[in-house]
């Protein structure tokens, strides 16, 4: 009978040829000394390198390394979602392939989760980056995370973190969502913590980040913060929209009353006003529509989950 899989270590790569092997062999020594069956899963992200080939090669002689590749490079967190989703651990445990995050961290961080946390998160203190391209733009990035996510992380952007499988195995990840699992799963209720853990300089290879991915961490941060905020009641957004739209009907109708009330000889611009007026007012009824029915399907949803619960705990 096939033992079951304790640990899944998934690991996203990109153009990381000379890394790949290094960190698969510390990786192993590390979950060897654990004592615990385990699982490596490497995803290729469109690599142009030999990363692949490395792979391929380490596969061959080691069942318990899984590779996923991809034909074109997809980001980050497409990778680790690919990685996630090839993932049969109870607990997967995620990190960098670029030799920064030191595996040796991992049982320390292991044995922090069975205290009784679901998310393990790892605070790079000391990060051995250049100040002005990395440390700056993520202490901002960290700053913004902490007040619209209320997770209260250092770091969020390590990747370096420890989970219970169950909390990431429906997650739907895009763009930079990968730093945001933590405020994701604490919708679901998840208990969060973290602990400091080691970071080194960067010796082989050249760095994948650039000043453009924090822009596209704050367009992903303003969806997750409006997803925070409206999951449960969705009719306070649309109402809001609606309400703004109405009262842009409002006025628009007492312009078109003005106008005609003053004898206009423009009748045209009274035309123009008033069906100004009624699209203004369909628009905001339509919003307040939306979320009077958005509400709907949600309460539907929590009281099928109610009756689930009842019935399992029954």
């Amino acid at each position: 009978m096939k033992k079951k899989i304790e640990y899944s270590i998934v690991v996203p790569v990109m153009n990381e040829d000379e890394n790949v092997e290094i960190l698969y062999r510390r990786i192993s020594a590390v979950m060897q000394g654990m004592g615990k069956t385990y699982e490596i899963v490497m995803v290729d992200d469109g690599s142009t390198d030999g990363t692949f080939a490395v792979l391929s090669s380490l596969h061959q002689k080691d069942p318990r390394l899984k590779v996923v590749k991809f034909r074109r490079n997809f980001g980050q967190s497409a990778a680790m979602a690919a990685g996630f989703e090839q993932a049969s651990g109870n607990i997967i445990i995620s990190m960098d392939g670029d030799l920064q995050n030191d595996p040796g961290d991992i049982p320390n961080m292991v044995e922090k989760l069975l205290e009784g946390y679901d998310i393990v998160a790892g605070w790079r203190k000391n990060r051995k980056d250049k100040m002005l391209i990395r440390k700056v733009p993520s202490k901002i990035a960290n700053r913004m995370i902490r007040f619209f996510t209320g997770v209260q992380l250092h770091d969020t952007g390590c990747s370096l973190k420890v989970y219970r499988a169950r909390f990431i195995n429906k997650m739907r990840l895009y763009g930079e969502m990968h730093r945001f699992i933590p405020a994701l799963a604490r919708i679901e209720g998840a208990r969060i913590t973290e602990m400091v853990v080691g970071h080194h300089s960067r010796q082989f290879g050249e760095s994948k980040y650039n000043l453009t991915r924090t822009f596209r961490v704050v367009m992903d941060l303003t969806t997750l913060n409006l997803f925070i905020k409206y999951l449960t009641r969705p009719i306070h957004f649309f109402g809001m929209i609606g309400v703004l739209f109405n009262t842009a009907g409002i006025f628009a109708f007492g312009v078109c009353g003005y106008l005609a009330l003053t004898g206009a000889e423009d009748i045209a611009g009274v035309n123009i006003m008033a069906a100004l007026a009624f699209l203004l007012f369909t628009a905001g009824f339509q919003f307040i529509l939306y979320g009077l029915i958005a509400t709907m399907v949600i309460r539907t949803g929590d009281k099928q989950n109610g009756q689930l619960m009842e019935y399992f705990q029954g």
